[in-house]
């Protein structure tokens, strides 16, 4: 049976920056800016009401609470953060962003597909690779479908995911589906491990670099050290010149957010 929580203020909880600033690809808002997703398997809407967010679900609410990361005090770790006005105003203008605890397979297979691609592309590819190889089932009388398991899609071949449209990524996702379904590697394993074996560990799948390799770690598997590094975030640490991720320990991918998405948001600064 489907509850509504009430999950945090919507200063600790933005759900349209947290769901739209580049790490999640399955949520998107209405014409009532109610985002609607699925997470481990379990759909919900997410809304905000007189500045608190709610949550309806089947989940119970302690799972929610760990895919928001609301018990880590975010206000207390950006407040660590030392790198003058330029960064403050990232911080200030990130304020509400939290870094989502997503399922660690799909994190992976997202960010796998996001090579060279934008956010809507990102999002029509993911929704078709569920449609058309996720197990469906019914939410409030409507038809949703599940992240496809890494076994289903170590099955097919190439030619069996071309309606997603993934061109070159059809290869690296079936390749990333059998080294996992076979055991060969483990996400569990690979999220306890030291951070540099962690990152090999992943590129050793096809199509798998540094970038894709540190977006899998920080989004699905909550290594927070992790510092993904694409063009917006060179843009954005070259005017940080006297800092680097290092700087920010345990904290870098928070601080790597809330630049991202400053800097994605202003592209003049670039001009």
């Amino acid at each position: 049976m489907a509850e509504t929580i009430h999950l945090a203020s919507a200063r600790e909880l933005d759900i349209e920056k947290t769901f739209e600033c580049g790490q999640c690809f399955r949520w998107n808002a209405d014409e009532n800016g109610v985002y609607r997703g699925t997470a481990f398997g379990y759909p919900a809407r997410v809304w905000t009401e007189d500045g608190e967010v709610y949550l309806c679900s089947d989940a119970p609410e302690k799972m929610w609470r760990e895919y928001f990361d609301l018990d880590r005090d975010y206000a207390g770790i950006s407040a660590g953060f030392h790198g003058g006005e330029y960064l403050d105003a990232c911080i200030a203008y990130g304020q509400g962003i939290r870094i989502l605890r997503q399922e660690p397979w799909e994190a992976l297979c997202s960010f796998i597909i996001s090579q060279n691609n934008n956010i809507p592309r990102i999002k029509g590819i993911i929704e078709r690779l569920c449609l058309h190889f996720g197990e469906p089932f019914l939410y409030h009388n409507e038809t949703r479908y599940a992240f496809p398991t890494p076994k289903k899609l170590a099955s097919c071949t190439p030619e069996d995911l071309a309606p997603l449209r993934a061109g070159f990524r059809a290869k690296y996702l079936i390749d990333a589906a059998k080294r996992i379904a076979s055991g060969e590697i483990d996400l569990e394993a690979v999220r306890k491990m030291p951070l540099p074996d962690a990152k090999a560990k992943l590129q050793t799948i096809s199509g798998v670099g540094p970038k894709v390799a540190d977006c899998a770690l920080l989004y699905g598997l909550h290594r927070t050290e992790c510092f993904p590094t694409d063009v917006w975030m060179k843009r954005a640490v070259s005017l940080l010149p006297k800092l680097s991720p290092a700087d920010f320990g345990e904290n870098a991918g928070i601080a790597q957010q809330y630049l991202f998405h400053y800097v994605r948001m202003h592209p003049e600064l670039f001009k």
